[in-house]
This record gives C-alpha cells, structure tokens and sequence, in this order.
C-alpha cells in the first residue's frame, strides 16, 4: 500500500457513518454489492461493482479524496485522486 498526501487531511476520529446503507440505491430501487465510507464526511456509497457506483459519485461531487470499505472483516482505504490503496 501506497501513502499519499491525503490520507494526513483526514479528519481523525473518522466520522460516523451517516447511513448503514446506500441511501441512493434504495431511493432508486436498487441493492448495493459492497459499501464505501467516505473518511472525510461520513457518506457510505455502493462501490463500483454496484451499477450506480455511488461512491465515485461521490468522490466526483464532492472531491473527497479518501474512503474505505464498510464491509464487516475489512480494513483498506482507497484515494481516489491517487488511485491508490492507502
């Protein structure tokens, strides 16, 4: 795993997740395969296995860089500027 300059920005504690799920998914009908925590907002997004791919949404819209997987047994972080594990 690579270190990148924004994984030092974060906020520390990470923020709580604002949802236990995709909120977009379910306001479209649809069912997430995996879910991403943003670690600067808290906003959990479908990952990109999903068909609307909330998370890069996300990313795209907001321009935060960092999230990790909410998924149980799970512990990386993907940087989106970077394209890089963290």
């Amino acid at each position: 795993m690579n270190e990148c300059p924004h994984v030092d920005t974060l906020p520390h504690p990470e923020p709580d997740a604002l949802s236990e799920t995709c909120l977009e998914c379910l306001a479209v009908g649809s069912h997430p395969v995996q879910l991403r925590l943003c670690l600067v907002c808290g906003h959990v997004g479908c990952c990109d296995s999903s068909p609307y791919k909330h998370a890069t949404e996300h990313f795209k819209e907001t321009g935060h860089p960092v999230m990790r997987t909410f998924e149980p047994g799970e512990s990386w972080r993907w940087c989106f500027v970077d394209t890089a594990l963290v």
